[in-house]
């Protein structure tokens, strides 16, 4: 039989992950709500897509099997809204929002693993001075936004109060809507008054990033997978993610150990989560950035290069009440996930068509290629991008080492011409 499982934001690229799947034959991926009615450009409007989720699954004429999704906010949040009266398995809402309120995370973080949680004030928008106990260089951010927006490092008075008014003029983009659903569950009486609007202080962690992905079932969490995410040098851009982490054995069984014991804290269950923490070198200090209550759809192809199958197998499994099987089996030692960025804001005159993508793709076997910024977009209006860089495309290749998985970007990127005009040119515009 058949299984149908709808999929919150459904794509292209990740449909064809899903379709590749082990014993994808059995089942059936349906979308449910596109992109553009997800919000994730303009203002987000809750209680509208919850409603048009339900009309469309409840018009549905077969069985609804499963419904499963790999985005932040508002997938997440949507996901336990529509399984719950369904009977479908998912974690809950009430674990969700825990994980995504920057501030109410970190302190639940702090409750169990405070050595490797930074100082943190929760700051209300009408704050101008940084909090008396926090000490430069610090991070402001919305305490719910999408990926890295809104989030600056500051050094100084003045770059924290031009951050906080970038975050006042914006945060509501995402916040009024997650506040609807911080209503329907709970709250801590501190986190209630700080509410999905405010902001979050925290002092600068150092050290390199990466990530730990895991799973709960039935209560217990699992990690399977350590990924490490190397910045453009001197920034705090992403240049990769790179599978598997090349972190020594002892710092990946610490980032294991404390993992399990956040997400057993936080209250997750039947579903996946990625955290992402800095690991300091040289002191061994860890430093525990965000949890999100998802796999990352950004690690898919990279697993399914070097395990033979994606973290979407994981997502799956749970959703169907089966226990999930990680496995090692894939034709590549390591895979990576490049950015190519540009620094700045520009006008993209020209961008790769699709005969570069198709002899980009050529360059190196099994090579996956993502064009971002297209013909005729101005950068600064991409959306869901960081604070001091803009992503042009995403270039997936997997090797037999780290020297050749470079080479091999570098032969694809080279195949992707951009001409992008300056920003001065917008000001005369």
């Amino acid at each position: 039989m058949t299984r149908n499982v709808f999929v919150l934001g459904l794509d292209e690229q990740n449909l064809d992950v899903l379709e590749s799947l082990p014993g994808a034959d059995g089942y059936r991926f349906r979308p449910l709500l596109g992109w553009e009615e997800l919000g994730q450009e303009h203002e987000v409007d809750m209680p509208a897509l919850l409603a048009l989720a339900e009309r469309r699954l409840d018009s549905f004429e077969g069985t609804v099997d499963a419904v499963i999704g790999y985005w932040d906010f508002p997938v997440s949040s949507l996901v336990p809204l529509l399984c719950a009266p369904r009977g479908l398995r998912s974690t809950s809402l009430e674990s969700v929002v825990r994980c995504e309120h920057k501030y109410w995370s970190r302190l639940e973080q702090r409750a169990v693993i405070p050595e490797a949680v930074p100082r943190f004030a929760e700051v209300d928008l009408d704050e101008t001075a940084k909090p008396a106990d926090l000490s430069y260089p610090l991070w402001v951010k919305p305490v719910k936004s999408f990926s890295s927006e809104l989030a600056f490092r500051v050094t100084d008075d003045a770059g924290f109060a031009e951050a906080m008014g970038e975050i006042r003029e914006g945060a509501g983009r995402i916040g009024d809507a997650f506040q609807w659903a911080m209503d329907r569950i709970r709250l801590p009486r501190d986190v209630e008054e700080a509410g999905g609007t405010a902001a979050l202080a925290e002092e600068e962690a150092v050290g390199d990033q990466l990530t730990v992905e895991g799973y709960v079932r039935d209560g217990t969490p699992h990690v399977y997978a350590i990924i490490d995410s190397p910045n453009y040098p001197g920034t705090s851009s992403f240049l990769r993610y790179e599978y598997p982490s090349r972190v020594s054995e002892e710092a990946q069984e610490r980032l294991t150990d404390l993992s399990e014991r956040v997400i057993a804290r936080v209250g997750l269950n039947d579903t996946t989560f990625n955290i992402e923490y800095f690991h300091e070198p040289e002191s061994g200090a860890i430093t525990l950035v965000e949890i999100n209550p998802r796999h990352s759809q950004s690690h898919a192809r990279m697993l399914e290069l070097v395990n033979g199958v994606s973290n979407h197998e994981i997502c799956l499994r749970l959703a169907l009440g089966q226990e999930p099987e990680v496995v090692r089996g894939g034709e590549y030692e390591v895979a990576a996930k490049w950015f190519m960025r540009r620094f700045g804001d520009g006008f993209v005159e020209r961008a790769p068509t699709e005969r570069d993508v198709a002899r980009a793709r050529a360059r190196a076997p099994d090579a996956w290629v993502d064009v971002v910024a297209e013909e005729g977009d101005w950068l600064s209006d991409l959306p869901i991008q960081d604070s001091y860089s803009f992503e042009l495309a995403h270039v997936i290749v997997g090797a037999r080492d780290i020297d050749e998985c470079e080479r091999r970007y570098r032969e694809c990127a080279g195949e992707l011409p951009f001409t992008i005009r300056g920003a001065d040119d917008r000001a005369r515009e």
